[in-house]
């Protein structure tokens, strides 16, 4: 009797059990009890079910059909679920498994077309890539390019293998917090969602900042500049009113070959036509790194077009700050997961993530080169302002506003919902944005992210400063820092399971034979060389991304009390920065 007790207690110190066959539907959203063991056996369960469904068709009459049409034509489950369903405990538990899967089946109908064009739409603007160029030169600038867009792909890819391991129908992962919270804990996820929120909140201002001033540049700086963010703003909102992303990439395509003619134009067009010589003290590369090389001498005449094949002499400032400029062109790995939560097939994102990553690269590399072999050190951020004939400046000023409300009703779509998935439903208890309460909510959030978004912006008067902050403390973080961190920890937990462990779905237990030390000192040196290897590359990649962010903060910083030392206008004033004559 006394063996069986001894045997029974040290099973009981082999398991940890934290539930008792809890069904999902039963869990909070973020619920600290549900192991990483049982989110990567739904993940598994959920995509063998998804090798059986079709991809999405893309059909631009789904636009204007009733969502029950769209989903009997797309095979898509329905469901009844209310806002009450999800709001009490007690109804939670009546909802059967079937009806909880299915609600989250129905959530899903992105394409990986879809996708591609909404990749493309959030990096692609390479209207700084000049500027970029000039600031580092030929041979750092072609590297920086190279380099960075690689890794952000890679960064890309390790977010897409986290996804697929974590992600269910029964445990949804939604937004970049989520990885976080699965791999790293509770903490990681507050720092993840709190980077995010505030780094989409950032640059949803920057976008209003830059595209008032083309508004201000379009009216011939006769409407009061403080009007003209306002307008962008008002605009954005209602183009945030897009929920899902499916329809959002319809729109997207829109933005990708608007994109793509003001590049093609402005080639064109500063092929035959000189620089913007009188507005390049505001922002060009000369600006940034030698300004001695953008003013006039006595009789008013501009010196020759520079190119640098190294950094400029004494501009090392001015190139990290010019390559933070460059850094927001691959700030887009952060919205992915958003991507990947709504596509019937995750595993068709990995093709449009790399197909998109290699044609931003391209045109980013190509366009910059261009610019900066035309104009030097006159290369001007945006390259489409530095066009010196003012009908087709206006020209690129107008497309690109189209393009800007787009993207900048992207970064508000995904912004809002992360402040709604992580305050209102999380702290508050909200319904999920699936039913008629969460529509209302988002609806009335749309219009509160744009006016605080704008009101940061428009308070700090150094536009490319306040690029630079953004890009060092944020951007580099969730683009190159986190995910290695967060494939580095789902590695571990994985490898570290052992033959008999894991979570058991008849009983609800997770079974675990030693302590959590133990285990992540096994599941780093378990996989084999390779796997090692990989682990020991993830730490070095999490760390220097870390120093290229302290490096990046001296930089901006820097370049930020240069900034404040002369006299600048702020978005609140009548007059435009961009009106030399004021």
């Amino acid at each position: 009797m006394e063996e069986k007790m001894r045997l029974g207690q040290a099973a009981d110190a082999r398991e940890v059990a934290y539930s008792s066959l809890i069904k999902p539907q039963a869990r909070e959203p973020y619920d600290p009890n549900v192991a990483f063991e049982e989110y990567h056996f739904y993940a598994n369960k959920t995509r063998e079910e998804e090798l059986g469904l079709t991809a999405p068709h893309s059909n631009v009459r789904k636009l204007f059909q009733k969502a029950s049409q769209t989903d009997v034509q797309d095979h898509i489950p329905s469901t009844t679920l209310t806002e009450a369903d999800f709001r009490n405990p007690e109804k939670r538990l009546q909802i059967t498994d079937e009806e909880w899967t299915n609600a989250s089946r129905a959530f899903r109908s992105a394409s990986a077309g879809a996708c591609f064009f909404l990749i493309t739409t959030d990096i692609l603007g390479p209207y700084g890539s000049g500027y970029t160029m000039g600031t580092l030169g030929w041979g750092p600038g072609v590297a920086f390019y190279t380099v960075f867009g690689l890794m952000a792909g890679y960064s890309g890819y390790l977010v897409y293998r986290v996804f697929l391991g974590v992600d269910s129908y029964e445990f949804p992962a939604k937004n970049y917090g989520d990885l976080a919270f699965r791999t790293v804990g509770r903490y990681g996820r507050y720092i993840t969602n709190f980077c995010q929120g505030l780094g989409l909140l950032l640059i949803t201002g920057q976008v209003t900042i830059q595209f008032g001033q083309n508004i201000s540049q379009i009216s011939k700086f006769k409407l009061c500049y403080a009007v003209c963010p306002v307008i962008f703003a008002c605009a954005g909102f209602v183009i945030s009113q897009i929920r899902t992303l499916r329809a959002y990439g319809w729109v997207a395509n829109l933005a990708v070959w608007l994109n793509i003619f003001v590049i093609l134009m402005t080639m064109g067009i500063m092929a035959n036509t000189p620089p913007n010589y009188a507005v390049a003290i505001l922002g060009s590369a000369g600006s940034a790194v030698n300004r001695t090389s953008i003013l006039p001498d006595a009789q008013g005449n501009y010196p020759p077009i520079i190119h640098y094949n190294n950094i400029p002499p004494d501009g090392l400032i001015g190139a990290l700050n010019g390559m933070l400029s460059g850094v927001l062109a691959y700030a887009g790995v952060q919205l992915f997961v958003e991507f990947l939560a709504e596509m019937r097939r995750p595993r068709d994102f990995i093709k449009a993530m790399w197909g998109a990553q290699f044609f931003i690269y391209s045109v980013y590399l190509i366009y910059g080169c261009v610019i900066y072999y035309l104009q030097g050190q006159y290369s001007y951020n945006p390259s489409y302002q530095g066009v010196s004939a003012y009908g087709w400046q206006t020209a690129g000023n107008m497309i690109t506003l189209i393009g800007a409300l787009i993207a900048g009703g992207l970064y508000g779509n995904i912004g809002i919902k992360v402040v709604y998935n992580n305050i209102f439903l999380d702290i508050f208890k909200a319904p999920p944005l699936t039913t008629r309460v969460g529509k209302i909510m988002y609806a009335t959030l749309c219009p509160i992210w744009w006016i605080i978004a704008f009101v940061i912006a428009a308070a700090i008067p150094d536009y490319m400063g306040f690029v630079s902050v953004i890009s060092a403390s944020l951007l580099l973080n969730l683009t190159y820092s986190f995910p290695p961190l967060f494939a580095l920890s789902f590695d571990v937990q994985k490898n570290a399971i052992r033959q008999g462990e894991g979570f058991d779905p008849s009983t609800g237990r997770v079974m675990r034979e030693d302590s959590a030390i133990q285990r992540h000192i096994r599941g780093f040196f378990t996989g084999g060389m390779f796997q090692v290897g990989i682990n020991i590359w993830h730490v070095l990649y999490f760390l220097a991304s870390l120093s290229m962010c302290g490096l990046g903060m001296y930089a901006a910083v820097t370049g930020m009390i240069d900034a404040f030392t002369t006299d600048q206008l702020t978005s609140f004033t009548c007059v435009s920065p961009l009106n030399l004559n004021a």
